[in-house]
Formats: C-alpha cells, structure tokens, sequence
C-alpha cells in the first residue's frame, strides 16, 4: 500500500489543524493517513508514505499527521515503525525529524 501525499493529496501541505487552513496535517491524518494504515494493518502489510514532490512541509504539519497517530489515534510507537515506511528522497532529514516527532508522542502518552 501506498500514500504519495503529493499527489494523493496536495502539493502544498498546510498548517497543523483543519480550522487553521487548507490541507492541514491533521486532515491529512484523519482523511488518509490513519484510514490507510488501519487498512495496511488489517491486511498485515507496509503502508509506504512518500513526501517528495511537494513544495516543503511545515513542523506543525509532520507533527501533527505522525505524532498525532499515538495521540489523537492511540496508535503505539512499536506498530507504526513496522507498519509506516516513510520515504524522502527530496528532504532525507525529514525522517529522522518524524522519528523525534512519534519518540516524543510515545514519551508523552506514556505520562
């Protein structure tokens, strides 16, 4: 399975909730991302995520689409990192910044 949010869902991806403006992170998670993992999970496979091909994201935008996956989700860190393959070839220091994003969720729901 597999999400290119360049084109499955905007080049420009906004601010971190649905009442700050377009294509925010958290429609994004609530719209795409989550339901498509639910759908990799029950099918027992990788859901890739593919971040090239858009004009930059903001940290509001990746914290709130993946870290929101523990929190909002109550997803656990352990499933996501075998279950989420993030791919970004155009910003590679993307993936350690969503690695520090979902540390920091779990350090949190674990309080």
């Amino acid at each position: 399975m597999k999400i290119k949010i360049a084109t499955d869902f905007t080049t420009a991806p906004g601010p971190r909730y649905i009442d700050e403006g377009k294509f925010s992170g958290e429609l994004f998670r609530k719209e795409i991302l989550f339901p498509k993992l639910k759908e990799a999970l029950k099918h027992r496979c990788c859901l890739e995520v593919d971040l090239d091909g858009t004009a930059g994201y903001g940290t509001s935008f990746l914290e709130e689409s993946f870290g929101g996956l523990i929190r909002e989700d109550k997803l656990d860190l352990d499933t996501i990192n075998k279950s989420i393959k993030i791919i970004s070839n155009d910003q590679p220091d993307l993936l350690d910044e969503i690695k520090e994003y979902l540390n920091d969720a779990q350090k949190e729901a674990k309080k």
